[in-house]
Order: structure tokens, then C-alpha cells, then sequence
């Protein structure tokens, strides 16, 4: 049997999230193994009196032959930690799932995504500003991430969609129940423009739980968080939160004092998020103003060990070309040309007196040939 089917198996078990599976591989070595493990070494692996009755039971009830063979005909797709697909950017969170079911495509060049998020009570400037922001950012060749919530995470989808670009929705209920169902036609929009995904296996239903996790997706696929509007209480501001715990630029799209709904970005911008008056706020800020010819490039030159070496140097601290040129044992002209290219795929940055920098992108894995 295929390992994806035990990746699929955990996923159904009440009780072991990322940080128990990733302790159970540690301890048994691969996914299919910790499945079958004996229940003495499941519980010396970490899984408490309840996780481990849920996973006994799990595995005398499931047929993984036939979960699989829901997927397929549902047209899912699996991506797991092992996965070479599995999106770099959520990779990097502390919390990532260890599962994501996939409706649609997820490309290489959804690495450059930004999130759009607000109310399900929109105003008027709300949806003008989220289709603004939304449409300008997908023409740039950035990827929009939301919810497909009602209000400004349905506006974001749809703006970029418009704009003949990539979007992403995260769900929180399975990937056969579309919530709300208002926006199944966007959905399947979606579907043949970028993709639904969940970490929810077929069948559930979207509980209010289901939601904040949820949230630390969409943050977690993104270089930044859009917050166009949103109250005091909204859900948007839970992936504020996240965004910032995952180390991800906070934007804010500033509103009336008066205006029950702008209460939350407003506070935002107060307390210290990047207040937004158009697309090229978050494209500057996030070095995505070349989005387009960096993918370009990414693809038709791939990584080197030259260029493989001197990113392993780099961090967000500055560092001099000359001391770069030394740490690596490598001549001054192949540095500075190097780096010249590095800067072109958006890996790079120089910030100043010949010193440079890691860029948000340079954190992602890129294969060597």
C-alpha cells in the first residue's frame, strides 16, 4: 500500500496533531511503521492513554484501501511533510500539518502568495478596496490566499480570479463541503485557478472549532497578511495573530473611526502593522514589485552550488561581499555576479555598502543540479 495511506489514516485520528506524529516518525522511523506499532512503543514514543485508544480504534474500523479510493473519485489529491509539492512557505511554520488534501494545483510560483482577509460583514469600501488590492496584487503575479468566507474573503478570490491570476482558499470543513454553499460556483472557479485545500478529511463538516486552526494556513502560505477590514472581534485578526507568531508581515487597510467594522485594522495600524493605501505598500514591502521575471528566472536558471553556498552564508543580518568572497573560498567577480543573479530571483537583497541580506524568498528550499 502506498505510505500516503497511512498519512491519511493518522489524519483520522482524534488526538495526534503535528507535534505526536512528528514525535511517533522520530521514534519508529517512517509513517507505515508507526501505524503498525505495538502499542508499548506507541505510548514510549509519547501518545497518551487516549490518543492510543484512538489510534487502536482507528485502525481496526479503517479500510485505508477505500479512504484512498474516496480521494480519488472526489478528485483530491494528498500532500504530506514528505511531499515534494507540500508548500515551502507553511513548511517553515512550527505547527504545519502534517496533511493537506488538494482540489486544484499548487505551483512553484505560490510561493510568492499573499493572504486577503476581513470581515463576513463587508462594507462598501471594504469589497472596493479588497478587489482593488486583490486584482492588483494577482496581475503582479502574486498568489491571493483567503477563506472563502462570505464578504472580503469571497471579493479576494474573485478580484483575482478577474485579474487572471492564482488563488488559493483554505477551508474549514472537508473538501466535499463547500461553506459556505453560496460560493460553490467560486469554488470550482478556484478549483481552475489555483486550488481548495483543507487539512480536514472528507466528510467534516465546518464546525466553528474547525476555524482558528484554519487560520494558521492561510498565514502560514503567505509572505504577508492583508487585513482590509475587519471588527474588534473578527476572525481576521486570529491570522493577524498567527501571521505575526510565524514571523509574517502584518498589513492593515486603514478606516473610519466611525465604522464599527474598521475597529480591528485600525487597531492594528496602532499597534504597529503596515497601514495600506494601495498594492504597491505590500509589493514594496515584500520585495514583489519583479514577482513575474523572478519566476522567469527561477525556472530557466536553476540553483547552483555557487549560488547554494553563498544563500547558506546569508541571514537577515548584512553581510560585507568581501567576507562572503573569504567564507566561501571564492574570487570577488563570481561573488559579485553570483549575488547579481540571486538578486534577480528575489533570494537576495542588498541593503547598502556592498552588504546583503537573505530575502523572505531565500528562506525556500531550491534543489541544486
Amino acid at each position: 500500500m502506498d505510505s500516503t495511506a497511512y498519512w491519511v489514516g493518522f489524519n483520522k485520528v482524534i488526538g495526534i496533531g503535528p507535534a505526536r506524529l512528528r514525535a511517533l516518525l522520530d521514534y519508529f522511523g517512517d509513517i507505515e511503521a508507526a501505524w503498525h506499532g505495538d502499542p508499548a512503543d506507541l505510548e514510549d514514543a509519547g501518545l497518551d492513554r487516549r490518543s492510543l485508544a484512538n489510534l487502536l480504534a482507528a485502525r481496526s474500523s479503517l479500510n485505508l484501501a477505500q479512504e484512498m479510493e474516496r480521494l480519488e473519485q472526489a478528485g483530491v489529491q494528498v500532500v504530506t511533510w514528505q511531499s515534494e509539492d507540500y508548500p515551502a512557505n507553511l513548511r517553515n511554520i512550527h505547527d504545519a500539518p502534517p496533511l493537506l488534501y488538494v482540489k486544484g494545483t499548487l505551483l512553484p510560483e505560490d510561493d510568492w502568495a499573499v493572504a486577503v482577509v476581513g470581515t463576513r460583514r463587508a462594507s462598501v469600501y471594504g469589497k472596493e478596496a479588497t478587489r482593488l488590492l486583490s486584482a492588483e496584487l494577482a496581475r503582479n503575479g502574486v498568489t491571493v490566499v483567503s477563506g472563502l468566507a462570505v464578504g472580503i474573503d469571497s471579493v479576494a478570490h474573485q478580484a483575482a480570479l478577474e485579474a487572471g491570476g492564482r488563488t488559493i482558499a483554505v477551508l474549514g470543513s472537508g473538501l466535499d463541503v463547500i461553506y459556505p454553499e453560496q460560493n460553490r460556483r467560486l469554488a470550482e472557479a478556484i478549483v481552475q485557478r489555483g486550488a481548495l485545500i483543507t487539512e480536514y478529511p472528507l466528510g467534516t463538516q465546518p464546525e466553528r472549532s474547525n476555524f482558528p486552526p484554519r487560520n494558521r494556513i492561510i498565514s502560514g502560505l503567505s509572505l504577508g497578511v492583508v487585513v482590509v477590514e475587519a471588527g474588534a472581534r473578527s476572525g481576521a485578526l486570529i491570522t493577524a495573530d498567527f501571521a505575526l507568531e510565524q514571523g509574517r508581515e502584518v498589513f492593515a487597510v486603514p478606516g473610519s473611526i466611525f465604522q464599527k467594522s474598521c475597529e480591528g485594522t485600525n487597531r492594528l495600524i496602532q499597534d504597529g502593522a503596515k497601514p495600506v493605501l494601495s498594492a504597491a505598500d505590500v509589493l514594496e514591502e515584500l520585495n514583489l514589485a519583479q514577482v513575474a521575471q523572478q519566476a522567469e528566472v527561477r525556472a530557466a536558471v536553476p540553483t547552483t552550488p555557487t549560488e547554494k553556498a553563498l544563500l547558506d552564508l546569508l541571514s537577515e543580518e548584512p553581510v560585507h561581499v568581501d567576507e562572503l568572497g573569504r567564507a566561501a573560498d571564492l574570487p570577488a567577480a563570481t561573488v559579485a555576479s553570483t549575488l547579481a543573479l540571486l538578486e534577480l530571483k528575489g533570494l537576495a537583497r542588498q541593503v547598502g555598502g556592498m552588504s546583503y541580506v537573505l530575502a523572505r524568498e531565500g528562506r525556500l528550499e531550491y534543489r541544486v543540479e
